[in-house]
């Protein structure tokens, strides 16, 4: 038996190459006050898109040779001989099944991490392209950022001299880009994260896997049907149009003697994130930045709520000093018994624990009030800002926009139906006023966001192949104040629009909701039977 060489070398080399383009990729820093002016801002972007579409070529070479399905190849290499074998063969083939199934494993491993790190590319560079826009100091036109770079990074007008101009009706968050796997190690980050930060990224997680009501994507039929005086048994698939019609369509194909056998539907559920690997970089890349958020405010809450914060910080202090310690003199089985022994003794040396091993009352009741407030409030931070910036960029993008572009939500659904929407309920206010007091965020508390994105949903079908212009910043902040109790002014800074604007919105939805004129009223009616 004999090993293909050249090919497993081309392979070897690919995968070790790209391992050294990953580590080199995890190695470079980003830091977001480098993104405040037009050339850290570019030199970010450029080096982004850069490393995406190099991402994207290894993908591209990875699917030719066979990445996605590598265990498919352990035949061709004698994992599944057949026939007899020598018995002196018997470990040379089981030697060489398992070379090429660490080999196969390597292969998928390798193209999990291209692909995290393609998905992490995207949603950073969506947030960048949302942040600024390039304004020429000649002309001041205004350029996007992936359109300034098609055009070789020169103006109409011929001039070369730009100026970065921060985009505030954008839907970004410049702060989740450093944390985000953008070299595919999405697996080390997750296990690094708290025990609270590990709460957080479930609740993220859940909130993006929040599946569509199953729709029928094919129907399978098993018919029987009479050829050359023989009855034969066939297995026909048709389309998701066919699914109350399909009788008729087999009969259509197949004359009237027909018989059907048995009948299949088979749904679909699309998520609201429709890609694992984007789901994971976003709760990554959200969690990690509400730790920074939580950095800020954690001592003050904790201050606030405990009995005793020195004794808290002492007792918290202790425990991790003990866990790092692995004296060399303790066998493994015994660690944890020594763990607790030290643990003990530092507690009572500090009197946090009475001579019979109980924690003082103050512990234990400090104890309990820190799980609360870190499941509570620290583990949906993260949830509560997600959740508000993918609600927001409903309200302010149209349907056709976000099928063509998902910005900084790649694999987004441009519609969410009746289940999905049950997710944006509400927020909750602690955390949005812990938010707008310590990171100055323009969130507004709503308790029926679900219904308000209904609506939008609905407006966006009735304007649909219309050539109505509208501002659909303005419109998002309208919906907000139409179905809220908050004030034109909040909802309008909220979205960084004037209150003119949002003002001249509430008119077009009550327009397109009840129409003035009979002539208005049958132009929609046209527009809706389109």
């Amino acid at each position: 038996m004999q090993r293909p060489h050249g090919e497993l070398m081309d392979e070897s080399v690919l995968i070790s190459k790209t391992e050294k383009y990953l580590n080199k990729i995890q190695n470079e820093i980003i830091n977001i006050e480098d993104m405040s002016d037009f050339e850290g801002f570019t030199s970010v972007y450029f080096n982004l898109t850069n490393h995406l579409e190099k991402l994207l070529e290894i993908k591209e070479s990875m699917d030719i040779k066979g990445y996605t399905a590598p265990y498919r190849s352990l035949s061709k290499y004698g994992s599944n001989v057949t026939g007899e074998i020598a018995f002196e063969e018997i470990s040379e083939v089981r030697r060489h099944s398992q070379y090429f199934r660490t080999n196969a494993t390597a292969k998928k491993n390798i193209l999990d991490r291209v692909k995290s790190a393609i998905d992490a590319h995207k949603i950073a560079i969506g947030n960048l392209e949302e942040y600024g826009l390039i304004e020429c100091k000649s002309c001041l036109k205004l350029y996007k950022s992936s359109v300034f770079k098609e055009m070789g990074e020169k103006c109409i007008c011929g001039s070369s001299k730009f100026d970065l101009k921060l985009n505030k009706k954008g839907v970004w968050r410049l702060e989740i880009i450093p944390h985000l796997p953008l070299s595919g190690n999405y697996m080390v980050l997750i296990s690094q994260l708290s025990k609270w930060g590990r709460e957080s990224f479930k609740n993220v997680s859940k909130i993006l896997k929040q599946e569509k009501i199953g729709s029928v994507k094919t129907v399978s039929v098993v018919i029987r049907v009479k050829e050359k005086n023989r009855w034969v048994r066939k297995r026909v698939s048709l389309e998701s149009e066919y699914t109350d019609s399909y009788e008729e369509e087999i009969r259509k194909q197949f004359g009237k003697n027909v018989r059907i056998e048995l009948l299949q539907f088979h749904r679909i559920k699309p998520t609201i994130i429709n890609d694992k690997h984007a789901r994971a970089a976003l709760a990554i890349g959200y969690v990690k930045y509400s730790e920074n958020i939580i950095d800020k405010c954690r001592n003050i809450l904790l201050k606030e709520n405990l009995k005793d914060l020195d004794g808290w910080n002492q007792y918290q202090k202790v425990l991790n000093d003990i866990k790092l310690q692995t004296p060399e003199f303790i066998e493994d089985e015994d660690l944890e018994e020594w763990r607790n022994h030290e643990l003990e003794e530092k507690l009572k040396k500090f009197k946090l624990m009475d001579k019979y091993g109980e924690l003082n009352k103050n512990l234990k009741r400090d104890q309990k009030t820190a799980e609360i407030i870190d499941k509570k409030i620290f583990s949906k931070i993260a949830s509560t800002l997600i959740l508000w910036d993918i609600f927001k960029f409903y309200l302010t993008t149209s349907n056709d926009r976000r099928k063509r572009y998902g910005g900084p939500f790649p694999y987004l659904r441009s519609d969410i139906d009746r289940k999905q929407r049950r997710i944006f309920q509400y927020l909750d206010e602690k955390i949005v006023t812990l938010l707008k007091e310590y990171e100055n965020e323009q969130i507004v508390s709503l308790n029926n966001m679900d219904l308000i994105l209904n609506e939008k949903f609905n407006l966006e079908r009735k304007i649909k192949g219309s050539n109505i212009k509208i501002n659909y910043v303005a419109l998002g902040a309208a919906l907000i104040y139409s179905n809220s109790d908050l004030n034109i002014d909040e909802v309008a800074n909220a979205f960084n629009v004037s209150q003119k604007d949002v003002s001249k919105e509430i008119k077009n939805i009550k327009n397109i909701k009840k129409p003035k004129s009979k002539k208005s009223e049958k132009f929609l009616e046209m527009i809706k039977n389109d």
